[in-house]
């Protein structure tokens, strides 16, 4: 029996943040040595990051009638990389681009986005939000906007893990969903 992508992706989803939290809640109650500083240090102002991530997106028509078998059918998977730079422990600026084919141009869409986010205490856990604007080169030229939330998990001061979903507003076609996964290096 084949298991539907978006299962296998929301599976995959769900595992890591149920694992992000076991491991968060032991570092929280366990030894810092592993690192020079805590986990609740190792967010920083004047913070820049590489981001590489893979990602799925899903239409309009999707969102609004939402079942495992229609996003198993209408999910469009891709890759992407960003890089982003706090001023502060809680404020950023990120820029990203991804492509979900490589048909006509190598880079889909980019966007510059800006960040909140909130560390936990000494978990290593970040919760954040952010809002952008943006440009799709291929399928079809349009502007948009978007908004979404997400999570990263340090487990190092210099890289985490994180995923995070955002509602994309185009100009020109139909809104459409964005989620991804990836990994971050911080320097």
């Amino acid at each position: 029996m084949q298991i539907p992508i978006s299962n296998r992706f929301l599976t995959a989803t769900v595992a890591t943040l149920c694992s992000l939290s076991a491991i968060s809640q032991t570092r929280a109650g366990g030894d810092s040595s592993a690192s020079a500083g805590t986990a609740g240090s190792w967010y920083k102002a004047e913070e820049l990051s590489i981001d590489l991530f893979g990602s799925g997106s899903i239409g309009q028509q999707t969102i609004d009638h939402l079942s495992g078998s229609r996003v198993s059918d209408n999910v469009r998977l891709g890759v992407g990389a960003g890089v982003n730079y706090f001023i502060t422990r809680y404020l950023g600026v990120g820029g990203e681009v991804y492509t979900e084919n490589t048909d006509h141009y190598f880079v889909d869409s980019g966007s510059v986005n800006f960040i909140g986010r909130l560390p936990i205490g000494e978990s290593g856990l970040a919760p954040y939000a952010f809002a952008g604007v943006g440009y799709q080169f291929d399928r079809l030229e349009q502007c948009f906007g978007q908004l979404g939330v997400g999570v990263e998990v340090r487990f190092h001061e210099n890289w985490s893990i994180f995923t995070d979903a955002r509602y994309v507003v185009a100009n020109r076609t139909d809104n459409y969903g964005l989620g991804r996964i990836g990994v971050r290096f911080v320097f």
